[in-house]
């Protein structure tokens, strides 16, 4: 459920849904305009945004409808994630099968679930007051709790599932190896966070070719911000760059662990090739959504894609240490 509310809300920012709402009502919010009245109101409120008033000021009812929609699907999910969490985790807590450490881990999910909600609304509200256009820090930030949650479900979803074998006579990985795995790991996230400063600032919409960037490797304006370290967050082409950049990086690196794993430790093989395919797949997902403009099929795949390739990592990172 994490992971679909995350691609529905790339499809939100995609479809330039996320401002159709323009209130955050945790529970009333959760029911849909019900009658004609109701349509008309909301979409009222929505007529006296910057973005109606300056891109969508000839948008009819039937258009608000469509991106309304979309951001309500997003904020239904979210609603739902804490539903769905919260009854069987009562439940196992009461008959007494999670304990200690780990029930408190796993409500750690659910105090994390409640402020990504409010980060949303955070980056939302930052929409609806001049620049009809969110922030694209607080994207950033938005989507990276998204990971940060997604990322320790997995983790101790798999720790659950395949606990580590103290009997095991398989020699544990070298050092090198398990720390190129927990560098990789970040390094995935910085690029997910790049990802959506691309995505913040649309720089997915410049330089649509490759590998050079209109011609170049390093474009001429890529530090024509100032100050300097504004190019890293509001420059298209230096964002853009960063984010090729650690795509490259990603492929060497990736490819070179995978090769120590099957090496040195058999029982991870399975999801070290995985790992170095779906590489593979991601970064074509990425130079096809480059290459055609941003479409909006595309675009989700690819940012699908990068949070099944980290639960991938993740899923490496955990073979290696459970042997």
């Amino acid at each position: 459920m994490v992971f679909l509310t995350m691609v529905v809300g790339g499809v939100t920012r995609l479809t330039h849904s996320g401002l159709s709402i323009v209130e955050w009502k945790p529970l009333i919010g959760a029911l849909p305009p019900l009658t004609h009245a109701d349509w008309l109101e909301l979409f009222a409120k929505y007529q006296q945004t910057p973005e109606f008033i300056q891109r969508n000021h000839d948008m009819t009812l039937d258009g608000f409808q469509f991106i309304f929609w979309w951001e309500w699907a997003h904020r239904l999910l979210g609603r739902s994630i804490g539903l769905v969490f919260f009854v069987p985790y009562a439940w196992f807590l009461l008959r007494g099968r999670l304990r200690g450490a780990l029930a408190a881990r796993v409500f750690g999910f659910f105090i994390l679930g409640g402020l990504q909600g409010a980060m949303g609304w955070y980056m939302v509200k930052s929409g609806l007051v001049d620049d009809p256009r969110v922030s694209q820090y607080r994207l950033a930030a938005h989507l990276g709790l998204a990971f940060v949650l997604f990322g320790l479900m997995a983790w101790t979803g798999l720790g659950m599932l395949q606990p580590r074998n103290a009997d095991s006579t398989v020699a544990p990985a070298p050092t090198l190896t398990r720390r190129l795995g927990n560098w990789l790991v970040a390094l995935v996230f910085i690029m997910v966070l790049s990802g959506a400063l691309v995505a913040g600032i649309r720089a997915g919409l410049a330089y649509n070719t490759f590998p050079l960037m209109n011609g170049h490797f390093v474009p001429p304006e890529i530090f024509m911000v100032e100050p300097l370290w504004l190019n890293f967050f509001t420059n298209m082409a230096t964002v853009q760059f960063d984010h090729r950049m650690i795509a490259w990086l990603l492929m060497g690196l990736i490819p070179w662990y995978s090769w120590r794993i099957w090496k040195e430790t058999p029982e991870a093989r399975t999801p070290a090739v995985v790992l170095t395919l779906w590489l593979a797949v991601q970064v074509g997902l990425g130079i096809a959504t480059l290459l055609l403009q941003v479409p909006v099929a595309l675009a989700a795949a690819h940012q699908a894609g990068a949070m099944v390739l980290f639960g991938l990592l993740l899923w490496t990172n955990h073979a290696i240490r459970r042997a």
